[in-house]
C-alpha cells in the first residue's frame, strides 16, 4: 500500500520519526502518533489507521539489554494501543485495553516503558476495535547482544497482511448478519453432479447430508475473502522489491500481520533455510514452502546465484488471493507470477471425523454434542484414560448439533499442519520440502524440561451460522478469568472443535509446542490449532499480572475465543520479574 497521510504536517512527522528510529536505535527514547490514513494497495484505495503517517508503521529496530521509553500519541477521535507482539515484558507495557490499560484517550499521550530482554523478529499493533485490519501495525526487530548463529549479506522485513475494502467494523456487522458473507466459492448443484460422477451417487449425497446438519460447507476455509494480499504495504500490482547481489545470502524476516489470512510461501527457483521461528532460534530446516499463520514469524535465508528477479509468492490458504513481490538484483524488474493451485475443500477428516479414520472425534455417531460447564478445568486429578461422554453437559454454544464429540477416542497428532488425509494437507508445489511443525527444533533449550503441574483444556468452538466464537462453549464476555500460579508449569491442550484453523496467542509467556521432542520442542507465541485436531504447548508461569489469551484471528476475537489470564503470586507489581529471555537475532 503507498500511503498518504491527511496533512503534509503528519507526513513529516512520519518521515522525521521514522529516520529516527532507523538511525539512533541505542538512543532509547522513540515516538510515534496513531493517524487516519489513506490506504491505497494498486486495487483499491480507502481510509484507515497507521503510525506515523503510514501503513505498515516505521520499521522499529530496538537492541537487547536497551531500556526503552516510547511516546504514543493518540491523533483519533477514538481510543487506540499499541501492544507489542511476543514481547515479554511487565505486564502494564502489554498495551492491551481492558486488560493492562485503560487505552491512549483521544488528543492523549502515553509512555511505554520496558526494557529488551529478548531478540528476534516480531511486529506491534493497535489492540482496540479494528484498528489492526484497517492498518494500525508494524516490524518490530530486536537485535542481539550476542553474535548471530548464522551469517547473512542483507536482510529485509516481508510483512504480509489482507487488506480489505471493507473497514473492519463493517466487516463484522456483514459476518454477523450473514456468515458466508464474504465467501465466494459457495457450492453448487453442479458440484454435486460432479462429485456424484467422481465417488458416486450415494457417497456424494451423504457427504452434502452430513455438511448440511453441521450448517456449513467444505468451502469454510477462509472466513474473509474480496481482500488484496499486500507485502509491506504493497499489493501485487505495486510489486514490492529487495536488491540483492548474485550470491549473497539474505535474511527475509517473514512477519503475517493479517486480520484472517493464512499464507503459503515460497520463492520458485530458490530453497529456503528456516533459522527463527515466532523470534527464536531454531536448528535450520531446508525447505520449499512453509505455512505462516495470523500473527506467526518465520526468518529464512536465501542465497540467489543468478542475475535474475525471484517471486516472492505468498497464496492464501483457501486460494483466493496472493501477495507477490520480488527479489532481484536491479529495480525495475518483475519475476514469473506462479498460478495459484486448485482450492482445497475441507473434508470430514478436516473436523477429524471418523470418515477419513483421521483425528480424535468421532462424527460417526449423530447425538448431540456436549459441553462441560467449566471453563478452564484443572486435570492434574484426572484418570485421562477414561475419556468417555463428559458429565455435567448444558446445551451447545455451538450448532454443530449432529456431531458426535464425546468420544475422545485418539488423539491427533501435535503437528497441526495437518493430519494425513486432510483437504488442507498442506504440500508444497512441484513436490518439494513443505515446513512442518515437527521440523521445528529449538537451537537452544529456553527453560529445562520438567513435568507440568497441572492440564488446563481449551476446547475451541463456535457456531458459525451465527457467527459466534468461543472457548470452551463459553465467550469472553461470559467467562471467569483462567488463574495461574506463579512458578508452575502449565500443559494446555487444545482441542479444536471447529471446522476453522485458529491460531492461539498467549500474551507475556512463552509457548512451548509439544512436538514430542522434549528440550527441544519450539518456542512460539502464536500455536496454530487445524480442524479436528488436539495438540499440546506448555507455559513456565514466570510473568505475573493480567494477560490476554485468544485466537489472532481478529473476527474471532472479538467475536469471543478470548480470555483474560491471571497470574497470582511471584513479585509485586514495582518488582516484576522479567521471564527468561528467547534465543533469537
Amino acid at each position: 500500500m503507498r500511503i498518504v497521510s491527511q496533512t503534509a504536517r503528519a507526513l513529516a512527522l512520519g518521515l522525521t520519526a521514522a529516520a529516527c528510529l532507523a538511525g539512533a536505535v541505542s538512543a532509547g527514547e522513540y515516538h510515534l502518533t496513531v493517524d487516519k490514513i489513506t490506504i491505497d494497495t494498486g486495487e483499491f484505495t480507502r481510509s484507515g489507521v497507521g503510525f506515523n503517517g503510514t501503513s505498515p508503521g516505521p520499521e522499529l529496530r530496538f537492541q537487547e539489554g536497551e531500556d526503552v521509553v516510547i511516546h504514543v500519541t493518540n491523533n483519533l477521535s477514538e481510543t487506540t494501543s499499541i501492544h507489542w507482539h511476543g514481547l515479554i515484558l511487565p505486564y502494564q507495557q502489554d498495551g492491551v485495553p481492558g486488560i493492562t490499560y485503560d487505552g491512549i484517550a483521544p488528543g492523549e499521550t502515553f509512555t511505554y516503558r520496558f526494557p529488551i530482554k529478548q531478540s528476534g523478529t516480531y511486529w506491534y499493533h493497535s489492540h482496540s476495535d479494528f484498528q489492526e485490519p484497517d492498518g494500525a501495525y508494524g516490524a518490530l526487530i530486536l537485535e542481539p547482544k550476542a553474535p548471530k548463529p548464522y551469517s547473512y549479506d542483507r536482510e529485509y522485513v516481508v510483512q504480509l497482511a489482507d487488506a480489505h475494502p471493507h473497514h473492519g467494523s463493517r466487516i463484522m456487522r456483514n459476518l454477523k448478519m450473514m456468515p458466508d458473507y464474504y465467501n465466494r466459492k459457495q457450492r453448487t448443484l453442479m458440484d454435486f453432479f460432479s462429485d456424484a460422477k467422481d465417488k458416486g451417487l450415494g457417497a456424494a449425497w451423504s457427504d452434502r447430508k452430513d455438511w448440511g446438519e453441521m450448517r456449513m460447507m467444505p468451502t469454510d476455509i477462509e472466513d474473509l475473502q474480496g481482500f488484496t494480499p499486500v507485502i509491506n504495504g504493497k499489493g501485487p500490482a505495486q510489486n514490492w522489491t529487495g536488491l540483492f547481489k548474485p550470491g549473497e545470502r539474505v535474511r527475509l524476516r517473514f512477519i503475517n500481520s493479517s486480520a484472517m489470512t493464512y499464507f503459503d510461501v515460497r520463492i520458485p527457483g530458490l530453497q529456503m533455510t528456516v533459522v527463527q521461528a515466532d523470534g527464536n532460534n531454531v536448528q535450520p530446516v531446508v525447505v520449499d514452502e512453509f505455512r505462516i499463520a495470523v500473527a506467526e514469524t518465520y526468518d529464512v535465508i536465501v542465497q540467489p546465484q543468478e542475475d535474475k528477479a525471484y517471486t516472492v509468492f505468498a497464496e492464501s490458504m483457501g486460494r483466493t488471493a496472493y501477495a507477490s513481490g520480488t527479489l532481484a538484483p536491479r529495480d525495475g524488474m518483475v519475476g514469473a507470477i506462479p498460478d495459484m493451485r486448485t482450492a482445497p475443500l475441507l473434508t470430514m477428516a478436516d473436523m477429524g471425523g471418523a470418515h477419513g479414520g483421521h483425528g480424535g472425534m468421532d462424527h460417526s455417531q449423530h447425538g448431540a454434542m456436549t459441553e462441560s460447564k467449566s471453563v478452564e478445568m484443572d486435570h492434574s486429578k484426572m484418570d485421562h484414560a477414561q475419556h468417555g461422554a463428559m458429565a455435567d453437559a448444558k446445551p451447545a454454544e455451538m450448532d454443530h448439533s449432529k456431531m458426535g464429540h464425546s468420544q475422545h477416542q485418539a488423539e491427533a497428532p501435535p503437528n497441526p499442519y495437518y493430519a494425513d488425509g486432510s483437504g488442507l494437507s498442506p504440500t508444497a508445489a512441484n513436490g518439494g520440502k513443505f515446513l512442518h511443525y515437527g521440523d521445528l527444533k529449538a537451537q537452544k533449550p529456553l527453560y529445562p524440561v520438567r513435568a507440568p503441574t497441572r492440564e488446563i483444556e481449551m476446547r475451541l468452538t463456535g457456531n458459525m451460522e451465527r457467527y459466534m466464537w468461543s472457548i470452551n462453549g463459553i465467550k469472553y464476555a461470559d467467562a471467569d478469568p483462567i488463574r495461574l500460579t506463579y512458578g508452575e508449569r502449565v500443559r494446555f491442550k487444545f482441542v479444536n472443535e471447529t471446522m476453522m484453523t485458529h491460531p492461539m496467542h498467549l500474551h507475556g509467556m512463552w509457548s512451548i509446542l509439544d512436538t514430542g521432542q522434549g528440550q527441544w520442542n519450539p518456542i512460539k507465541h502464536v500455536v496454530s490449532v487445524s480442524p479436528g485436531t488436539t495438540i499440546y504447548m506448555e507455559t513456565e508461569v514466570d510473568a505475573p499480572g493480567k494477560w490476554a489469551f485468544h485466537c489472532h484471528l481478529s473476527y474471532h476475537a472479538d467475536s469471543g475465543m478470548f480470555r483474560k489470564v491471571i497470574v497470582e503470586g511471584g513479585p509485586s507489581d514495582k518488582q516484576a520479574a522479567i521471564p527468561t529471555t528467547a534465543t533469537g537475532g
